[in-house]
């Protein structure tokens, strides 16, 4: 088996929620696992898949490549997450798909979305979130390209209050789509585009001086690699930034649309 796939509520999901596509964030895999543990009344069928299961078991973020870079897959590749992605498009066909992760560079939960549609719109003020983050030119291999998704970053990687976080964040998806009964509780929400990554030079140490989502003005440093520090070019808001996250990249530099407005019950 590539993946482990469940159902709460009779008849053919529309609505499906996805954790461990890195074997590395086992937060949403615990708010799946506790979900059918209680299986809840549900108003609506969803489909829950814990993708990766063998990088969980081996606790690293991936076998042979990032699962979530190399979508839609290929069913006859040489690499098990390029197989996987296959399966995970085929499996998760007409739903519309909550994809919880988490980070090494934010505490906090916030959303990515592949563009601010309707959907995205309508459901993301509804959730604990703190931002939402639209990936626009820099979503090539992820799911989202395939598959209607809504990711959220549930919090650091490995800590109890991402996995807390995680379960919250389904609720209220699940809340905010007809699944789960009751009413969520609506929030004004900024939007930022990603408009570049930040890259890193080799080196053995890093540091990144700025905040994710705090603007960063221009002339001012935000990173050092070996103590060489970077200095901003222009202004930007740093996202998904950290000094060891990635491995050629501190991450993304963003702009700030708007903030979004949302009715406070789900539909």
């Amino acid at each position: 088996m590539l993946m482990r796939v469940a159902q709460i509520g009779s008849g053919t999901p529309e609505i499906a929620v996805l954790a461990g596509v890195h074997g590395d964030e086992p937060c949403g895999v615990r708010a799946v696992e506790r979900l059918l543990e209680e299986r809840p009344t549900v108003q609506r069928p969803v489909k829950l898949v814990v993708a990766n299961e063998k990088a969980l078991e081996r606790r690293v973020r991936f076998v042979d490549e990032d699962l979530n870079r190399v979508f839609p897959g290929d069913p006859d590749a040489e690499t098990h997450e390029r197989r996987l992605a296959h399966r995970l498009v085929e499996e998760l066909e007409d739903c519309l798909t909550f994809s919880m992760h988490s980070t090494q560079s934010y505490a906090d939960p916030f959303a990515i979305v592949d563009g601010v549609d309707e959907t995205a719109a309508r459901l993301c003020p509804q959730l604990p979130v703190t931002a939402m983050v639209e990936t626009e030119n820099f979503a090539e291999g992820r799911l989202m390209t395939e598959i209607d998704t809504i990711e959220v970053e549930c919090g650091q990687q490995g800590s109890e209050s991402a996995a807390q976080n995680a379960n919250r964040l389904m609720r209220a998806f699940l809340t905010a789509v007809g699944v789960l009964p009751g009413d969520t509780v609506s929030r004004d929400l900024p939007v930022f585009r990603l408009t570049d990554v930040v890259p890193k030079e080799p080196a053995d140490t890093y540091e990144v001086f700025v905040e994710n989502f705090t603007e960063v003005e221009a002339g001012a440093p935000f990173a050092a690699a070996d103590g060489n520090e970077q200095v901003a070019d222009e202004p930007f808001y740093p996202v998904l930034m950290s000094p060891y996250g990635y491995r050629d990249v501190f991450g993304y530099a963003a702009e700030k649309l708007e903030v979004l407005e949302s009715p406070t019950a789900a539909d």
